[in-house]
């Protein structure tokens, strides 16, 4: 039996040996070159989208910025930044249970194969993938006009939940079905039923996967402009309540870049903005470590 020193992983080659092998198979050198390619290109992207936001908005950060009260002088964007908190966490009060719900259903009791299962993985392939105006059409003409909610952060977080709830049934779905079946047999072994199985065993193990996809969902949330425009409306200050229209960070930030007056502030939201996208998935892959270790 071999030591388990001796063991190494299949790609801790070493530069000497890899190179032998991309002589015999050049293809393969092409490939890796093409891959490497691709990854620097896409961090490089990201790094200069960041650093270019960085440089044109920190310069215009004010205190003016975040005073409490909005007005032509100084155009604050902390109410905006407080309603996108409410419009996010009312989002997600929705979205979720229905989301995470009918992601059990759909692994756990549904039948495997079953039609009926097919069809909504397809429907909600099929919604992740409509333009965000049209959900905004569709609040608009359902919440605002027909329930007349009339433009409020109520109208704006329905719509939005059902935006993201074919993201967070499906990555749900996805995180659900990669629990070992072994898992499901312990439980019924040691006699747990279907719901305590399910509970105590399936959703501590799949949470990573799960707030993978809350994570995703609030990134959505956070930085749509177009539903909430036709659904929440895009009223400067600070919400009165939820039946009451409200613009978040980026609205706010699309506004103040479409008059052309406010573009250096514009710029500043642009940073709070990303700041805040940064914090939130942050929290959320602290959370998501420590659930998984606790899980080990």
């Amino acid at each position: 039996m071999a030591d388990n020193n001796e063991i190494k992983a299949i790609n801790k080659t070493g530069f000497a040996q890899r190179l032998r092998e991309y002589k015999r198979k050049p293809l393969s050198l092409v490939l890796f070159i093409l891959v490497v390619l691709a990854a620097a290109l896409s961090v490089l992207a990201l790094i200069f989208l960041i650093v270019y936001i960085l440089v044109m908005g920190i310069p215009h950060i004010t205190p003016e910025l975040f005073a409490w009260e909005y007005n032509s002088d100084n155009v604050s964007c902390m109410p905006a930044i407080i309603n996108t908190i409410i419009v996010t966490l009312l989002t997600l009060v929705i979205a979720v249970p229905f989301g995470v719900g009918a992601a059990i259903y759909l692994a756990e009791y549904a039948k495997r194969g079953n039609k009926f299962v097919k069809l909504i993985r397809t429907m909600a392939e099929t919604l992740s993938g409509i333009p965000s105006i049209v959900y905004g059409l569709f609040g608009m003409l359902f919440f605002v006009t027909t329930l007349q909610w009339r433009l409020s952060l109520l109208a704006g977080s329905f719509t939005l939940a059902i935006m993201v709830l074919p993201t967070i049934m499906r990555t749900t779905e996805e995180a659900l079905l990669s629990v070992p079946d072994s898992y499901r047999e312990g439980s019924y072994g040691l006699g747990a039923g279907k719901l305590r199985t399910i509970v105590k065993v399936i959703l501590p193990s799949a949470m990573p996967g799960i707030l993978a996809g809350i994570i995703l969902a609030v990134g959505r949330i956070v930085g749509e402009t177009a539903a909430l425009l036709y659904t929440s409306g895009s009223a400067s200050g600070l919400a009165k309540g939820l039946m009451s229209s409200g613009r978040t960070l980026a609205i706010h930030m699309y506004v103040l870049a479409n008059e052309g007056l406010h573009t250096d502030q514009a710029w500043a939201t642009a940073v709070v903005l990303l700041v805040l996208v940064l914090l939130i998935n942050t929290l959320s892959a602290f959370i998501a470590k420590k659930l998984t270790s606790k899980n080990k």
